[in-house]
């Protein structure tokens, strides 16, 4: 059952479904997931490690050996971790943070679920999200996994995506379009 629809299409996408095919076929979807989750949240809190997937400077072999290293910190499940080791050999990290988003998306579609992607100004409060949850589940017509992100720029509101579909109730769009119409 081809479930991906066009991500494939994609370099970090092929990776993302390949990823997801032998996570499935080993029924290790939910272990996958978590030590993605991980990574995921290393990207985004270690700079480090960040430059480590996109800088051209590290060599193949340094980047194996701590891409190995990061799997060991990080306790990833060992198909994650040949999976990352495969990127570095490749010399494909700089497609991590796609693959690792495309892969969620081919999850969500797998469970029957739609993906959402929001940002917010402020964190959200689990009372909101949940709230939120509901009312993208109602637009949506089936459960949404949200991917939450905190970008303070937006001064206040929400930037919703799913699929397709954008909204944007950031306070930053509003004023925005209030500066153009009083330009005239």
């Amino acid at each position: 059952m081809d479930i991906s629809g066009g991500i494939k299409a994609s370099l970090a996408g092929r990776y993302a479904a390949a990823l997801f095919e032998l996570a499935e076929e080993k029924k290790q979807l939910d272990a996958v997931e978590g030590s993605l989750a991980k990574l995921k949240s290393a990207l985004a809190d270690s700079g480090e490690f960040a430059a480590l997937t996109t800088s051209p400077l590290v060599g193949r072999n340094e980047a194996v050996a701590a891409t190995q290293a990061v799997a060991t910190t990080l306790g990833l499940d060992p198909l994650t971790a040949n999976f990352l080791g495969a990127l570095a050999e490749n010399r494909r990290l700089a497609q991590l943070a796609a693959a690792i988003r495309d892969f969620s998306v081919i999850a969500a579609q797998y469970r029957g679920e739609a993906n959402a992607e929001v940002a917010s100004a402020h964190p959200l409060s689990d009372d909101q999200v949940v709230a939120l949850k509901a009312k993208l589940k109602s637009l949506a017509g089936r459960d949404v996994n949200i991917d939450m992100s905190v970008d303070p720029s937006l001064l206040g509101g929400l930037v919703v995506r799913m699929g397709s579909r954008m909204i944007d109730g950031s306070l930053r769009t509003k004023l925005n379009a209030l500066a153009s119409a009083m330009k005239g």
